[in-house]
């Protein structure tokens, strides 16, 4: 994370319809991360905004980032990596996101830019009898080019009979497509998911 400490325990709220999520606390003061489509901000618990930045996108990942990000590139990053992995698979249903057969299990998404996410074109993976997702391969672009990831699906859970991804793990692949083992650069534990 840039020489950030990663998120733990962490409660997030998620807009299923659009680009909008918060989730808390991101520091020891319990401050809370908003991503607004193209802005993200620092808000007290109360929704006092601290801090904000439009358009982040464009700074990344040159200058400083390339070695530290500050709070808002965290929450930026971690805010629409959130928002994708938790409404997916809603975003299967978006008329904006280009979705093409590439395979009876593997989709690709070809993104609109005005929704922030990892990379325009990324490919998901399903389980060929459930078709649950197992996988969901992209280049973290804020990051850079080279990022190339795969983030897999290791453990699914319900919710009043709805499936979601429990558990996460995020591994670089090579340039061929090959997922590497390690080292592991994000895992997600997901204890607790509802449709409100």
């Amino acid at each position: 994370m840039k020489g950030r400490k990663p998120f733990h325990r962490i409660e997030v709220f998620a807009d299923v319809a659009s680009p909008y999520i918060r989730f808390s606390p991101i520091n020891s003061k319990g401050h809370v991360a908003a991503l607004r489509g193209e802005s993200v901000q620092i808000e007290t618990p109360n929704g006092t905004v601290l801090t904000s930045r439009k358009d982040p996108r464009k700074l990344f990942p040159s200058g400083r980032r390339m070695l530290w990000w500050d709070d808002l590139d965290q929450a930026y990053f971690a805010g629409y990596a959130l928002w994708n992995y938790l409404v997916f698979p809603a975003l299967l249903l978006r008329n904006d996101i280009q979705w093409t057969i590439v395979s009876d299990s593997v989709l690709e998404a070809r993104f609109p830019e005005n929704i922030p996410t990892h990379c325009i074109t990324q490919q998901f993976r399903f389980h060929p009898s459930t078709h649950l997702l197992l996988r969901h391969d992209y280049t973290a672009e804020v990051i850079g080019k080279w990022a190339r990831a795969s983030n897999q699906v290791t453990e699914h859970s319900g919710s009043n009979g709805v499936p979601f991804a429990s558990r996460r793990r995020v591994t670089a692949r090579s340039k061929k497509g090959k997922v590497r083992r390690w080292p592991v650069l994000v895992w997600i534990e997901v204890h607790e998911w509802r449709l409100l």
